[in-house]
């Protein structure tokens, strides 16, 4: 079953998928800031939950060394009323001395051992806690900076449409502009004209 952050992950991958393309892009979407916005936010306030669920997890770790320290108490405590038994019985003492030493080895190796793999277990758990979350946090790094890299273009390409539209006008106004003797000529007849009339 996946977590809710997955599923976001999994909403804002299908909203990217269903976005159109800018005009003359393949690669370039438009999208709505808002609901993208929404996604992230969700995201955002889902991620710390995750967190505190996997910090859990590494928490049963103490519980699971606590349960390993347990068996090996309880098996030293056997060997311990064992070796016991065997050194009251006088005849065997020499036999019960070997027998409790052995038992003690084995005990003391099998709860190294519950200890060794309770530790790897919970060291395992931890490391995958962090590879997720930073998977989480690699994946809304990248929308965000995919989100902020189409932005950018647009605001570029307005720049370059008001740049071009600011030359044409300027280059249109230079064409109507008249020469000073031209526009002299131009009065002078207008005034010649005004006065035969």
């Amino acid at each position: 079953m996946s977590s809710r952050v997955e599923q976001i992950i999994e909403e804002i991958e299908d909203y990217i998928d269903s976005c159109k393309f800018q005009p003359l892009s393949n690669s370039k979407i438009v999208v709505n800031k808002d609901q993208l916005d929404e996604l992230l936010r969700e995201l955002r306030m889902k991620t710390p939950d995750e967190i505190k669920r996997y910090q859990k997890i590494i928490a049963n770790k103490d519980a699971i060394l606590a349960d390993a320290k347990q068996k090996a108490d309880s098996m030293l405590e056997q060997a311990k009323i064992h070796t016991d038994q065997l050194v009251s019985e006088h005849e065997i003492m020499q036999q019960a001395y070997t027998q409790a030493n052995a038992i003690v080895t084995t005990a003391t190796q099998q709860a190294q051992e519950i200890l060794d793999k309770a530790t790897t277990d919970a060291n395992d758990i931890r490391v995958s806690a962090m590879q997720y979350t930073d998977d989480l946090l690699a994946n809304a790094e990248n929308i965000l900076g995919n989100t902020l890299e189409t932005y950018n273009s647009r605001f570029d390409g307005l720049l370059t449409s008001l740049q071009q539209n600011y030359e044409i006008i300027r280059n249109n106004r230079a064409e109507l502009q008249i020469p000073d003797r031209s526009r002299d000529s131009a009065t002078s007849n207008t005034q010649a004209f005004l006065e035969e009339e």
